[in-house]
This record gives C-alpha cells, sequence and structure tokens, in this order.
C-alpha cells in the first residue's frame, strides 16, 4: 500500500520483496576495495586525473572532515595527534602560493610564485561530490589564543615635591580717590541742607551786586601757603539770600618787596545792602593798601611796628569815611551801610616772618600752635567806645597795644572816628604755625563749641596745607545753631 492509501500495483513491491526474501542468497563480502581509504584514495585519483587531463585548469580542493571521527575531535585542533588506537588520519596541506611579487624585493623561499593569469581561460572550481551518509562539511571553527597583555612599563618614580613659592597677589587697582566730603560736628546735623538751594533774586539794575555763593583762593609765597575761602551760610542758602560776607586777595608790586593783602567784610545782619557794604569795604582798603604798598613793606620788613600801626588805622578811617559817606548818597543811616573789616599783611620776602593783624568789627584772629588754639585777639578797653584816645602831649595811643605813635605820614588829618575801636598786632611766626583770620561766622562757634576747634586742630595740625577742596570742606564743618555765612583766611608756616 502506498502512503496515500492507495492500493498498489502488482509490480511495486518486487524490489522490497527481492532484497528481503529467504530465497535471495546473500552478496557477500565485494571484490572490489570499499574501506574509508580505498574510496579516499578512489576520489584523490579522480582529482588527479582531472588536473592531468586539464593541467591548463586550475582545480580548487576543498578539504573533507573525516567521518569516523567525533564531532569534538572534528572541532579540536587539525594539527593535534590522533587518539591511541584510532584510525589513522590523513592530512592534505594546501599548497602554499607566494605573495604577489613586491617590486624590488627578492621572492620568498620555498614558495612558487603563481601561474600568470590567462585572460583566454576562466578559471573554475570543480565540486568534489559528496557520498549520501556522509554528513555536511562544518566550516573549521577558529583557534583560541590566550593573549597576554604585554607588560606594563615601568613608572618612574615621581619627583620630590617642592612647595611653590606663593603666587604674588595682582596690584590693587586704585579706586577713585575719596572726595572730601562736608560733615558735622555733634549728634545730629543742622537743619538747614549742606549744599545751596536757592538763588538771591535780581533785576537789571543789580547784576552789579550780585555775590556768588562760594569764593576760593590760595597761593605760597616764601616760607608760607595761604588759603582763602567765603561759603554762603545754611539760612541764607536755604532762603535765597545773597551771601553778606566779602573776600580779597591780593598782591602789589613783585619780588621780595612784593605785599600781599587778604581782607575779609562781614556785612550786618539783617542788612538789605550789607553784601553790597562789605564789597565797597574791601575794595577801598585794598586800593588804600595798593597807593601805599611800597612804604608798608619796607616797614613790615624792618619791624617797624608804631608807623605800621599809625598808618593802616588811618587808611581803616579813611576807608570806613567812604562807607558813611555811600549811606549819605543812598539815603541811609551810617549803620546800616556798615560793616567788620579784618585784614592780614604778609610780605613775599622769605625771610620776613612778620605777620601784620588790624581792621575793624567782630570776627577772630587765632594762632594753631603745638596742637592747641591760641585766641589772639587784641583786648579792648571794658569801658566801650573808641580805643582811642590822645595822650596830654597831644600823641594818639591805640589801647590794645599801648603803643605811643605820631601822626600817620599815609594821609591827611584824622577823618571822624568809626564806632569800633581799632585793632592792630604784629607778630613773628614760627615754623608749623598756623594763622587764622575769620569772620564773626566762623569765630562764635570756634569759641563756642570746643569740638569744632578740636576737629580743625586735627585736621591742620600735620601733614602740611590742605589742597583747596579738601580746606573748603573744613571750613564748612557744620553745627547745628550756627548757619551764618563763613570766610576765613588760613596761613600755614614751612
Amino acid at each position: 500500500m502506498s502512503q496515500q492509501g492507495e492500493k498498489p500495483a502488482a509490480h511495486e513491491d518486487d524490489w522490497w520483496r527481492r532484497l528481503y526474501d529467504d530465497t535471495v542468497p546473500d552478496t557477500g563480502p565485494g571484490s572490489a576495495a570499499d574501506s574509508l581509504d580505498d574510496r579516499f584514495d578512489s576520489a584523490s585519483d579522480t582529482v588527479g586525473g582531472a588536473e592531468s587531463a586539464g593541467a591548463d585548469h586550475p582545480v580548487t580542493v576543498v578539504p573533507l572532515p573525516d567521518p569516523r571521527l567525533p564531532e569534538a575531535a572534528r572541532d579540536a585542533d587539525p594539527d593535534a595527534d590522533p587518539e591511541p588506537g584510532g584510525p589513522p588520519v590523513r592530512r592534505v596541506q594546501p599548497p602554499v602560493e607566494a605573495p604577489p611579487p613586491v617590486p624590488g624585493m627578492p621572492p620568498v623561499p620555498g614558495t612558487q610564485p603563481p601561474p600568470a593569469p590567462d585572460a583566454s581561460r576562466t578559471p573554475h572550481t570543480v565540486p568534489v561530490e559528496r557520498a549520501p551518509w556522509e554528513p555536511p562539511a562544518a566550516p573549521p571553527r577558529p583557534r583560541t589564543f590566550a593573549v597576554r597583555p604585554p607588560p606594563a612599563p615601568p613608572v618612574p618614580p615621581e619627583p620630590p615635591t617642592v612647595a611653590a613659592p606663593p603666587a604674588p597677589e595682582p596690584p590693587a587697582v586704585p579706586g577713585p580717590p575719596a572726595r572730601p566730603a562736608v560733615g558735622h560736628i555733634g549728634d545730629r546735623p543742622p537743619t538747614y541742607d549742606a549744599e545751596p538751594v536757592a538763588l538771591p533774586g535780581s533785576g537789571p539794575d543789580d547784576l552789579d551786586g550780585l555775590v556768588p555763593d562760594t569764593v576760593l583762593d590760595g597761593a605760597r609765597y616764601g616760607t608760607y601757603t595761604l588759603r582763602a575761602a567765603s561759603v554762603r551760610g545754611d539760612s541764607a542758602r536755604f532762603r535765597g539770600e545773597p551771601r553778606r560776607d566779602a573776600l580779597l586777595t591780593a598782591r602789589f608790586g613783585t619780588g621780595d618787596a612784593a605785599l600781599v593783602l587778604v581782607a575779609v567784610a562781614g556785612g550786618a545782619r539783617g542788612g538789605e545792602r550789607a553784601h553790597l557794604a562789605a564789597a565797597d569795604a574791601c575794595r577801598w582798603i585794598g586800593g588804600a593798601v595798593a597807593r601805599s604798598h611800597a612804604r608798608l613793606s619796607d616797614d613790615i620788613r624792618a619791624g617797624r611796628r608804631g608807623d605800621l600801626k599809625s598808618g593802616l588805622h588811618r587808611l581803616t578811617d579813611r576807608t570806613y569815611g567812604r562807607l558813611r559817606a555811600r549811606a549819605a548818597e543812598l539815603g541811609l543811616e551810617p549803620p546800616a551801610y556798615s560793616t567788620g573789616l579784618r585784614c592780614l599783611l604778609l610780605s613775599c620776602d622769605p625771610s620776613c616772618r612778620t605777620r601784620v593783624f588790624f581792621g575793624i568789627g567782630p570776627g577772630g584772629l587765632f594762632r594753631l600752635r603745638d596742637g592747641g588754639w591760641q585766641d589772639l585777639e587784641p583786648v579792648l578797653p571794658a569801658t566801650g567806645g573808641s580805643a582811642r584816645e590822645e595822650t596830654p602831649g597831644g600823641d594818639r595811643l591805640t589801647m590794645d597795644l599801648q603803643i605811643t605813635t605820631p601822626s600817620s605820614p599815609y594821609t591827611g588829618g584824622p577823618p571822624p572816628p568809626p564806632a569800633e575801636p581799632f585793632r592792630f598786632r604784629a607778630s613773628v611766626a614760627r615754623p608749623g604755625d598756623t594763622l587764622l583770620l575769620c569772620g564773626n561766622g566762623l569765630a562764635e562757634p570756634l569759641r563756642g563749641e570746643p569740638e569744632l576747634a578740636g576737629e580743625l586742630a586735627r585736621r591742620w595740625g600735620a601733614g602740611g596745607p590742605p589742597g583747596l577742596p579738601a580746606y573748603l570742606a573744613d571750613i564748612q564743618l557744620r553745627i547745628k545753631g550756627y548757619a551764618d555765612d563763613r570766610t576765613c583766611a588760613a596761613v600755614w608756616e614751612a
């Protein structure tokens, strides 16, 4: 019966019956050699014959695995020896072909150069038939090798550690210099601001009388350095009122005979024209000194104090006489157009250290020596009134210095005396001294507030004279309760 269940034909199973029929004798061993070696030799002869028959055609020989060896043996190293008692293994070594020749290099010994290719013939491969019972040839597995890593190169010894010197710090970039600031003395600042707020009003006919808020000046001659400033007070800045104080710094003459004049005038508080009277007083005293500067310079360098006092007294009286005349022109009473006037005369001769002070009205004259302030204001008589009296011989007597002098050679007849007594003082400066001439706006707090005097002594006592901005900030040190104009001149002795 066939696999499909159909009835087979009668002749289809004849071969089966003939093969396993008991009547058929066993064929027995064949006469031809049929061992594995015989088959291998037969195949080799066949391949060899084919090569001989067609020597011009290259033949590729494919080695076959030995079917007699177990699979593990076929996977093992093909060069290993067979196990004892096992069938011999015949190995076929494929021919070694030489690599392609390299120009300029000799051929490798033991190898045959490959045949030159023939373009007319195409190489072909002759397959080798495999017996039906032989398993397919498995590709040989690659050999595995235990690769030992190369030894690590020796590590050189580390050099000894040397402490590196510390890196130099980058140079400090200097910041902007500190600006002089206006400070204050006391627990709290004054009520008014420290900077100008309102400008004074003016009209078309008042432009000549405008006064700037601040005046700052300075100079250096011989052995001294001069700083001078006039600043509007806090109350005047707030209310838009003009600065009542006036400041004049002038030099007359040349060379060692030159003379420096510093004039400080303080207008009466509450007067509408006080600032004009102060400016007139400075201008007129300056003109009088300019006309007599040669004689005054000689008297100062020669130390003629009597002549100086008498002459300066006359010049001051003449100035106040012009102020009274100006008041009459304006239809005012003399006190309404009056002012205090305080002056310094400084010689430009380096060998002359005589400093002369003179003036009328309130203010201050101080000297900073050995870290402390000295009040040099001349003492006035307790009875008040004019300080000028006449002796029985007719000579005038200056009460503050008790010096009798003849009539002054600088002017004509004596004018009417001013309401305030005349002040005069001549002193010799020492190296390191600081002489301060000021109006009443700075003299009052210096006398009444020791804290302010101490602060100025600390700032001006060492390090030399300050620059103009620093000096301006120093004289504006504010104290609650003192808001008037501040005008002063300071002389630092080298």
